[in-house]
């Protein structure tokens, strides 16, 4: 990579070029979790270049993916016509359009997670899911790499997200990382209810590619230990929100 490329996987991450195991077992959580709502109108807000939107479309719906990097378009549109080019904060679509948002880690890459969550909450149909993924602060590792003396250096950094945040967000200030408090505070007040809030591990592709059978043992570990304490480790929120027709009610 070129330090240009580096910024900008920095700023706006970086997003999936080759579809491997970690993409279908994401795939499969977002059509059970999308439900016959996969059928209807999805916007898939932040789709890189955009091979969620072809897998989905797959199955019936009307997709569409929005991406604010312009070049990441352009590479998209190799794939597939459905995405534009518009920031997440000001979605150019009516109010209550589509029945099923997905964000799939792009909220933490944004300028205002804040804004941007109500212009999901306005585009969404009352009944209209989100489907949420996000970075968990409680993983041992910062992913997006971190900015030291002035240089971006690329990598998974350990041990930062455990830093107050002031010096955490000093180290990584190009990316937001959440813990379900977090979410809370920016979900408060929108018509969001809770449907499904987990924390899961990723898929570790790249280990089992250069490591085999090791590496496939330890993506059956750290998938297990989704189901216990230990789950507070893990890469990513999962959340599932539904939009409601009425005023939410507090979280709890």
């Amino acid at each position: 990579m070129t330090q240009r490329d580096l910024d900008k996987a920095a700023l706006r991450g970086e997003p999936s070029y080759v579809w491997r195991a970690g993409q279908t077992r994401r795939l499969e959580m977002i059509l059970e979790a999308a439900a016959e709502r996969v059928r209807g109108r999805i916007l898939e807000n932040g789709c890189g270049v955009g091979m969620y939107v072809e897998r989905l479309a797959a199955y019936g719906g009307s997709v569409i993916g929005l991406e604010y990097d312009f070049e990441r378009v352009t590479a998209a549109h190799a794939l597939t016509r459905r995405v534009v080019c518009a920031a997440g904060e000001y979605l150019p679509f009516p109010s209550h359009w589509f029945d099923l948002v997905l964000s799939h880690e792009v909220l933490e890459h944004v300028n205002d997670d804040r804004l941007a969550m109500e212009e999901i909450a306005r585009v969404l149909k009352p009944g209209g899911r989100l489907i949420l993924f996000v970075p968990n602060r409680g993983y041992p590792f910062e992913t997006h790499g971190i900015y030291w003396r002035g240089r971006y250096r690329f990598g998974n950094i350990p041990l930062v997200n455990y830093l107050p945040r002031i010096w955490r967000d000093r180290l990584a200030p190009h990316v937001r990382v959440y813990t379900r408090r977090d979410l809370q505070r920016l979900i408060s007040g929108l018509p969001f209810r809770p449907v499904q809030q987990r924390i899961i591990f990723g898929a570790y592709d790249n280990l089992i590619q250069r490591f085999g059978l090791a590496g496939k043992c330890l993506r059956f570990l750290l998938h297990f230990l989704e189901r216990t304490p230990l789950r507070r480790l893990g890469l990513s929120h999962f959340w599932v929100l539904e939009k409601e027709s009425q005023s939410p009610q507090p979280w709890q």
